[in-house]
């Protein structure tokens, strides 16, 4: 690591910087760094010791060293997919090769660092990790918001719903399920409002954001 990094960037301390790192001096230098521009830093000397932890339900990012004790980096990266947990990863070594490299981007890593790299080039992948991550976080909220409209449905409001998404017209609709035309138009009023959808384009991103089709209601 070398050169003082700009603090044009600027993150706010909402945000965190996870450190898997066996080298106690490379661990210091890395939490001044990230600590020089605002960002929170949470340091472990292995894989295991941060598998133990409690992540925080806040925007962040993994700095991770290929070569660890126990459980590598790579490995570890390959037990967070199985787990579920999604945070962007920035792989950092001393000993890379295209191979490993490969490996980490194919799963799913934001950079790939060889030591010693510039500051900058680190500041630079942690800010476009932590970016990525509070993207996913909003969609993953939209989604979320938009499932619990959706619970709010009746069946048979649902089936309307999958069935106007799928294109059928109200006519259509109605001759599917077996009800009357201004049957359908009443349910599919009660569908809009209770979607909080302003028009049929909406309604079709509502269900495109579920995987709402005509088989799936």
């Amino acid at each position: 690591m070398n050169e003082r990094p700009k603090s044009s960037h600027g993150p706010s301390s909402s945000k965190i910087v996870f450190v898997v790192e066996d080298d106690a001096s490379m661990c210091r230098a890395l939490s001044n760094l990230f600590e020089s521009v605002g960002l929170q830093v949470e340091v472990f000397g292995s894989a295991s010791e941060m598998l133990h932890g409690k992540l925080p339900d806040v925007a962040s990012c993994l700095v991770l060293d290929v070569r660890l004790p126990g459980l590598s980096g790579l490995d570890f990266q390959t037990e967070l997919a199985k787990a579920n947990i999604h945070i962007p990863i920035i792989f950092m070594t001393g000993h890379g090769d295209i191979p490993m490299s490969v490996r980490a981007m194919k799963g799913g890593a934001i950079d790939f660092l060889t030591k010693p790299f510039r500051d900058q080039d680190m500041l630079d992948a942690v800010v476009k990790a932590i970016e990525h991550d509070q993207e996913r976080r909003e969609a993953d909220r939209i989604v979320t918001d938009v499932r619990t409209l959706f619970e709010t449905l009746s069946t048979r409001e649902r089936e309307v719903m999958a069935l106007v998404s799928s294109g059928l017209m109200n006519k259509q609709v109605a001759a599917e399920l077996g009800l009357a035309e201004i049957t359908v138009k009443i349910h599919r009023g009660h569908v809009m409002k209770k979607m909080g959808a302003r028009s049929l384009a909406d309604l079709l991103r509502q269900a495109e954001l579920l995987g709402i089709s005509r088989n799936k209601a």
